[in-house]
């Protein structure tokens, strides 16, 4: 057996904030790949990083789903970090692909509703509480 290769780190930041803008304009994968020309299957493909995506169509992608090009690249990973990170404190890599799963998508969308800064802060301090974190 062989064993497979594991995604490129860029390719799978760029597929996950493809499937997180996808999710926030709850379009299908099937929906996203008919306008795309291709199966759903190459569009979980492409979302896992399992396939890149050439650039004529991850122009067409941010067209379709109504960003520019560079959305997809915001926060993506380098190959030689440098400059200061402070300890424990996750990465943009780290953030994007928490915002792309269901979970962090319902959330965000969530706490974007509530329109009282002191009640937000309050929900901010509470999860900070809950997680043990003493930062910002």
């Amino acid at each position: 057996m062989a064993a497979t290769k594991a995604p490129n780190p860029t390719d799978r930041h760029v597929g996950n904030r493809v499937r997180m803008r996808r999710k926030m304009l709850t379009m299908s994968q099937d929906k996203l790949g008919d306008a795309l020309g291709v199966t759903f299957q190459q569009v979980q493909k492409y979302e896992k990083g399992a396939n890149r995506i050439g650039a004529s169509c991850l122009q067409q992608i941010s067209h379709i789903l109504q960003v520019p090009v560079a959305f997809f690249f915001e926060g993506a990973p380098t190959l030689h970090v440098s400059g200061y990170r402070a300890k424990g404190a996750p990465s943009p890599a780290d953030i994007s692909d928490f915002l792309a799963t269901s979970e962090g998508l319902s959330l965000t969308k969530a706490f974007m509703r509530i329109n009282q800064p002191k009640l937000r802060r309050r929900i901010i301090d509470l999860v900070k509480e809950i997680a043990g974190a003493d930062d910002d």
